[in-house]
């Protein structure tokens, strides 16, 4: 009878209601919460089969579900390994204590914010012991092309232990030098205008490449021609040689972009006392505009031609000017702090000034963000309804940055919380009264029969 289906209606409704309570109460416990995303209810209405006139009261069903398309602001803090997403995209991470395990066998979650903090194994995790995870990079700094992007058997817990010391090889020199147009007009012997540079190989030490420029001096008349002798200071220590590992015929050209631009470099013999001289030299790339030196540690490229940057070898009518000398690389140093840029790279800052790559953050995106299953400590791991994980650079695609310095809000509004307060204790109320007057009604009903 409707008397009875009216019962069960606001029974229901009171279910739902309580239901909803629940989630008002997680939310506004959970406000100042971190990387917390709001969890909302839907109600939606049970029909039943009603015939001949009557009507048989279906009730309401609820269902819940974590918004987390919907990201928070972004707050400051004073620590740059607290990481926040900007936009779309969540931060891969594992269980502390799965760190040990295989990439296959670690279990994968992925959070949108973290005040991530070294533990005393090198392990970069929050409070609640999530290990972020990210790409390893080389000695270069360079994420490896071979990653994989759509699953998480890349990922490697990050871990800073083995980075507390570094160094940075030599690997580029900016050569920016004004040779003296008038020393190749003069008569006579030409006198060598001597350049040391200072270089580091791979595991910090401090070398030396001595850049000699002499000039070709003709019989008669006047050349635009000099010879560039490269002496390494490692090789000639090790070999007990003079050091010569290259050696260049540099001719300037007038008729050029402009005068006394580097027309062409030619590879000259080098010292055959020297066994890694002999033979060796490279030449001239017209293409980039540099050479190659090949030192113990491995190769070198000079740049020696006028490129983007200003610098190269120039022939005016100028004194000796070194006014563009550059070179990478650094000495052995302590890591003394960590920086997270917009694109997820976690870079170590030295105390020599070194700045290095050590991992790539990714950001991983699914199909239907809030189809994610929500476990503890605002984590969030794949279901059948959020579809495969994806991982982009962050700043590309549909992928948010990175920002240090700065965790992501809870994204609930106490406000509109206690408003829907209102609304479901007033609506549970209702509902109360609705099952009290079916109550009475029923029991006046069974009064009739007596």
């Amino acid at each position: 009878m409707s008397l009875s289906s009216g019962l069960n209606a606001g029974v229901a409704g009171l279910s739902v209601n309580a239901t909803r309570l629940a989630v008002i109460s997680d939310n506004i416990a959970n406000s100042n919460t971190n990387g917390y995303r709001r969890t909302d209810v839907d109600f939606s209405s049970l029909v039943t089969a009603s015939a001949g006139g009557s009507f048989t009261a279906g009730g309401v069903q609820v269902s819940t579900f974590r918004d987390v398309a919907n990201s928070g602001a972004l707050i400051t803090s004073n620590s740059a390994t607290d990481i926040a997403v900007s936009g779309s995209g969540l931060l891969p991470v594992t269980p502390l204590a799965s760190v040990g395990l295989p990439s296959t066998q670690r279990p994968f979650q992925m959070v949108a914010t973290g005040s991530f903090r070294q533990n005393e194994d090198g392990f970069l995790i929050t409070p609640g012991e999530l290990a972020l995870q990210g790409w390893a990079t080389d000695a270069n700094g360079n994420v490896l092309s071979s990653v994989s992007r759509d699953s998480p058997v890349s990922l490697e817990p990050v871990r800073l232990s083995a980075f507390l010391t570094a160094a940075d090889a030599t690997t580029e020199i900016q050569l920016g030098v004004n040779l003296p147009a008038e020393e190749t007009a003069s008569t006579g012997a030409g006198l060598s205008i001597e350049s040391p540079i200072e270089y580091f190989d791979a595991i910090g030490n401090s070398h030396q490449l001595r850049f000699e420029y002499t000039p070709v001096i003709p019989a008669t008349g006047s050349s635009n021609s000099w010879t560039l002798s490269v002496f390494d200071s490692a090789t000639a220590s090790t070999l007990g040689g003079t050091g010569l590992i290259a050696e260049f015929d540099l001719v300037f050209d007038a008729s050029r972009t402009g005068p006394g631009t580097l027309a062409s470099a030619t590879a000259a013999a080098t010292n055959p006392a020297d066994p890694l001289g002999a033979g060796t030299t490279a030449a001239f790339d017209p293409i980039t505009g540099t050479i190659t030196a090949n030192v113990v540690d491995g190769p070198i490229t000079i740049q020696i031609e006028t490129n983007a940057f200003g610098t190269g070898l120039s022939q005016l009518a100028a004194p000796f000017t070194p006014n563009g000398l550059s070179k990478n690389g650094a000495p052995a140093g302590n890591l003394q702090g960590l920086e997270v840029d917009s694109n997820g790279i976690l870079a170590g800052v030295y105390d020599t000034g070194q700045r290095r790559a050590l991992y790539q953050i990714p950001l991983g995106a699914v199909p239907n963000p809030n189809g994610l299953n929500a476990l503890d400590n605002q984590a969030f791991e794949i279901s059948p309804n959020s579809g495969d994980v994806f991982f982009f650079d962050a700043g590309t695609g549909p992928a948010g940055e990175i920002s240090g310095f700065a965790l992501q809000q809870s994204t609930v509004d106490v406000a509109e919380e206690l408003t829907d307060m209102i609304v479901t204790q007033r609506a549970f109320s209702s509902n109360a009264t609705v099952i009290r007057t079916v109550d009475e009604m029923l029991a006046e009903t069974t009064s009739l029969k007596r």
